[in-house]
C-alpha cells in the first residue's frame, strides 16, 4: 500500500537560471523542465541589487551542467515543477534563505514541513546578521540605542 505522502525525487542537470526563483533543468529522461523553488520568495527584478545578488548566488551554486536532485512537491497547470533543489545533499532553497537572498514564503512553507524549522531559523539568523535583503531593514533596537 502506498503512503499518502510519497516523496518524488527527480535526477536532473541544470541547463539555466531564469528570473528569481526559476531554474531550467534537463531530467535524466532527457526532458527539459522548469522548476519553481518552493518554500521561499526571492526578490523580484524591481528590488535591485537584491534580485541580482539572489540570481548570482543561484548561478554560483547551480552552474549550467551541474547535477541536482529535485524534491518535487507538485506540478502546476503550466507543467512547471514546484520543488526543492538539492546539491550535494543540501537544499539550495534553504541556502538562499540562510544567506539573506530569499525569505520564507508563508504560503508554501508547509511544502517543506520536515525542514520548516530550519527555514525559520535560517531566516532569523540572516535577519539578525543583516545579510542580503535584511541590510535594507533597520532593526528597532538599532534606531533606539546607537552602538
Amino acid at each position: 500500500m502506498m503512503n499518502l505522502f510519497e516523496l518524488l525525487l527527480v535526477l536532473a542537470t541544470v541547463v539555466g537560471i531564469g528570473d528569481s526563483n526559476i531554474i531550467r533543468v534537463k531530467e535524466d529522461t532527457g526532458q527539459i523542465q522548469t522548476v519553481k523553488l518552493t518554500c521561499i520568495n526571492l526578490p523580484n527584478a524591481t528590488q535591485k541589487p537584491y534580485s541580482l545578488a539572489a540570481t548570482q548566488e543561484l548561478k554560483q551554486v547551480l552552474p549550467v551542467g551541474s547535477p541536482v536532485v529535485i524534491r518535487r512537491v507538485t506540478q502546476n497547470e503550466g507543467d512547471r515543477i514546484i520543488g526543492e533543489i538539492f546539491v550535494d545533499n543540501q537544499s539550495v532553497n534553504l541556502r538562499l534563505v540562510a544567506k539573506g537572498n530569499a525569505v520564507v514564503d508563508q504560503d508554501s512553507i508547509d511544502n517543506c514541513e520536515e525542514t520548516k524549522t530550519q527555514y525559520l531559523i535560517a531566516q532569523a539568523n540572516a535577519k539578525n546578521k543583516r545579510l542580503g535583503i535584511w541590510q535594507q531593514i533597520t532593526p528597532a533596537t538599532t534606531r533606539k540605542s546607537p552602538r
